[in-house]
């Protein structure tokens, strides 16, 4: 009966999507119970760097864990004892980590993990009104350019499991729909800000093939439960993804985002991330009214092996007890720190070094997932 609960629904056209029953996608910065990550071992991320990736990972649970329980995916035993290792040296209370077994390919846990929603539940006579989180599973097929995808794409099951939580399996037509967390940025009240690079580009890396911009649109609605939904045009140069927002563009509360800015004209990056700013000129919230923009600056180009790596203040996480930066040995980590630092007046803005990080082509944001209360 256990494994009856989790498996998939049978396709038909009266299975009740999350926003039919109330679900929508918390902000980031609300409360969180958790955050997910997937503890690194696929060193062809990373080649040549690799060594120095479970360092970077010990200080970001170092932050993250100060606040919230951090649940980390590994393989297998071997991975929990170089993890508490790294974790004791770099003085993580290990008392708030709790190890997660499942194989994984990769580590970029944003878009493989469990991407959860809640709704608020009724009173009754015996108990106050309380609320229920539930996850979605948005079949993730490797950013829909690698083949090695099939063991992250079950990550969001063994969550449901692990927690107890129903478990929707996002499809359009019966067919799997698939979208990454990291391809999709909520303010938490109905607005949800993505790229027509990533998701509506019929030609590369196209992840639902068939799927118009308006079946995607219906499809974000009943499975995240918001009810307005603004493209961007695209993201910088470098980027494996293929533009996912969250190198781009980010709420910082719900009426308030930043939004990458490259003011070098001989960039390559500058006519592309321009387009983004001439466009959200027309972005209205679910309310009707005109968010606040404020501009974050870009570090300068950054290579390695003669590549350019995507590497931008964007792509920072927000925790309960800090918002952690990705930082580059560049001027413009104290200027990026310093916006960040007046727009969340509620926790610490730190700084994390991450250039050998953004050699995977990803950063902090993209490592991590969060688990609302």
């Amino acid at each position: 009966m256990l494994r009856a609960k989790f498996m998939p629904p049978k396709i038909n056209s009266a299975v009740a999507t999350p926003a039919d029953l109330g679900y929508t996608m918390p902000a980031e910065w609300e409360p969180h119970a958790a955050t997910w990550l997937g503890w690194p071992h696929n060193a062809s991320d990373w080649p040549g760097k690799f060594e120095v990736i479970p360092w970077v990972y010990g200080e970001m649970v170092r932050k993250i864990s100060v606040g919230e329980k951090v649940n980390l995916i590994i393989r297998h035993p071997q991975d929990e004892t170089f993890a508490r290792r790294v974790f004791k040296h770099v003085g993580v209370d290990l008392r708030k980590i709790r190890f997660v077994m499942h194989p994984t390919n990769r580590g970029w846990t944003r878009d493989t993990g469990p991407i959860f929603v809640k709704r608020k539940l009724p009173k009754t006579q015996t108990q106050d009104a309380r609320t229920e989180t539930a996850i979605v599973h948005f079949h993730f097929n490797g950013w829909a350019k690698y083949d090695n995808w099939r063991k992250d794409t079950k990550v969001p099951e063994t969550a449901a499991k692990l927690l107890g939580k129903k478990l929707f399996h996002a499809e359009y037509n019966g067919k799997p729909f698939v979208i990454e967390g990291g391809g999709m940025e909520l303010n938490g009240r109905g607005t949800l800000l993505s790229t027509e690079q990533c998701y509506l580009d019929p030609k590369i890396q196209n992840r639902n093939p068939g799927l118009g911009k308006k079946d995607i649109e219906g499809t974000l609605k009943d499975y995240l439960g918001v009810t307005n939904i603004f493209w961007l045009r695209e993201g910088p140069v470098g980027d494996d993804t293929h533009g996912h927002i969250d190198d781009i563009c980010r709420f910082v509360n719900r009426n308030t985002l930043v939004l990458v800015r490259e003011r070098n004209g001989k960039d390559i990056n500058h006519r592309p991330l321009e387009k983004n700013w001439d466009r959200i000129r027309d972005l209205r919230l679910e309310d009707g009214s005109k968010p606040e923009v404020v501009e974050l600056p870009m570090p300068a180009p950054l290579y390695f092996d003669g590549v350019r790596l995507p590497a931008s203040y964007a792509n920072f996480y927000i925790c309960n007890a800090a918002v952690i930066v990705p930082t580059f040995n560049d001027p413009n980590d104290r200027v990026a720190l310093g916006i960040l630092g007046e727009l969340f007046r509620d926790r610490p803005v730190v700084g994390i070094h991450a250039v050998d990080l953004v050699w995977g082509f990803g950063s902090l944001h993209c490592l991590t997932q969060q688990q609302p209360l």
